[in-house]
């Protein structure tokens, strides 16, 4: 497998702390002439955000990087680019590795990444299938725990957890005796386009050309992680997946106790009776997302989501329908594609889309409880202007 020309970059992350680091020790292992490039957020309390540089035999460098704005994440930003530069223009390092810290989050980091004109090779989430339950069912915030990446951080571990596994196309995963099939299940679920690759699995037999070893004769096997660290990363198709208007969702599933139930439906949501049931609806699954839309606000989608008892609704912008026609040549070719494959005669790209994963799901309940949100037949036959009068129950919820 060939590698880009410059340096590649790989971005391990996630909450499990103890799998990320044995994917990164892996990497390390696996890629001769690799390093790791941290930056510990766990010191920024004292003023400095502390970077390290190793490869699989130590340490090889460490430095301070002072905070930026009084926040971590900033100051990581400031020096991750010019660090990775430093580290290609010495030409030595065949492979950068970066770990980000707990709560970092990939989508960030890989976006500067390469806006600062380096090359991601991937991507990848490291987790522990025994953890995944308890950390989406986690709304502590971070702060509680001495992970906010910022004074101003009010992210919670479950919410932080899930973009951190759902933004990632490659899950390494750790040997967890603790793991059953139910949390593999839940994993499977959860972000079933994932490559899911064992941390413990060492190279093959087989040789691959790694693109490393150059001008060596011998050709040296990757091992699967290593091949997946390589494999190619699209920061715009992956940033697409994640937006609620076209996102990539989990398909309806039922196996070992964990269910996904996938709701599509035409009709808008009554908004007070929604809100009313929101509590409900929030806790009825482990993890929830999607797009949908209000009777009162019919031109505008909003994004479902939810983990850890705790759900954020927000503005995504304008349904495509409700847009002149002159005004679909600004949006996005993906957004157009997604939008045609789910368009309706009367309502366009309006819709209910909302997914619900979790072990021991009620699938009938939830349903119902959705369906009775909706309006009625005699609400429905009124018409727009009548839905734009009903009471606007999320105006506060959203700081209109």
């Amino acid at each position: 497998m060939a590698v880009p020309p410059g340096l590649p970059v790989v971005i391990v992350g996630g909450l499990h702390a103890d799998a990320r680091r044995a994917a990164v020790a892996r990497l390390l292992a696996d890629v001769p002439g690799s390093v790791v490039l941290h930056h510990d957020l766990a010191t920024a309390a004292a003023g400095t955000v502390v970077r390290t540089i190793r490869d699989a035999s130590g340490l090889l460098d460490a430095g301070e990087a002072p905070l930026v704005n009084d926040c971590a994440c900033c100051a990581l930003r400031e020096d991750l680019v010019p660090e990775l530069e430093r580290l290609r223009d010495a030409g030595r390092t065949r492979l950068a590795v970066v770990e980000l810290w707990d709560s970092v989050e990939p989508k960030a980091m890989a976006e500067v990444v390469t806006a600062g004109g380096l090359t991601v090779t991937g991507v990848i989430t490291a987790v522990d299938p025994a953890l995944v339950l308890p950390y989406l069912g986690n709304g502590d915030d971070l702060a509680d725990g001495g992970l906010a990446a910022a004074a101003t951080d009010q992210r919670t571990v479950a919410d932080t957890f899930a973009r951190q596994l759902e933004y990632a196309p490659v899950l390494a995963v750790a040997d967890s005796p603790e793991a059953d099939d139910e949390d593999r299940e839940l994993l499977a679920q959860l972000h079933p386009t994932a490559r899911r690759v064992p941390i413990g699995q060492g190279v093959s037999s087989d040789p691959v050309d790694d693109g490393l070893t150059v001008p060596t004769p011998r050709l040296r096997p990757l091992s699967p992680l290593a091949g997946a660290a390589l494999a190619g990363f699209d920061v715009e198709a992956a940033a697409a997946a994640q937006h609620p208007a076209c996102a990539l969702l989990p398909a309806d599933a039922d196996a070992h106790g964990v269910s996904t139930l996938v709701w599509n439906r035409r009709r808008p949501f009554h908004p007070e009776r929604l809100y009313a049931a929101l509590e409900d609806l929030t806790c009825a699954a482990a993890r929830s997302r999607g797009r949908f839309w209000l009777a009162d606000k019919p031109d505008t989608l909003f994004h479902w989501d939810a983990a850890g008892g705790a759900l954020c609704v927000e503005s995504a912008g304008p349904w495509l329908a409700s847009l002149p026609d002159a005004a679909w040549e600004m949006v996005p070719p993906v957004r157009r594609a997604a939008a045609a494959l789910d368009w309706d005669a009367e309502h366009g790209d309006r819709c209910q889309h909302l997914v619900f994963t979790s072990p021991g799901l009620d699938r009938d309940g939830l349903e119902r409880l959705l369906e009775s949100c909706l309006l009625t037949d005699a609400e429905y036959a009124a018409g727009r202007d009548a839905w734009q009068r009903l009471p606007h129950a999320f105006d506060t919820l959203l700081e209109v």
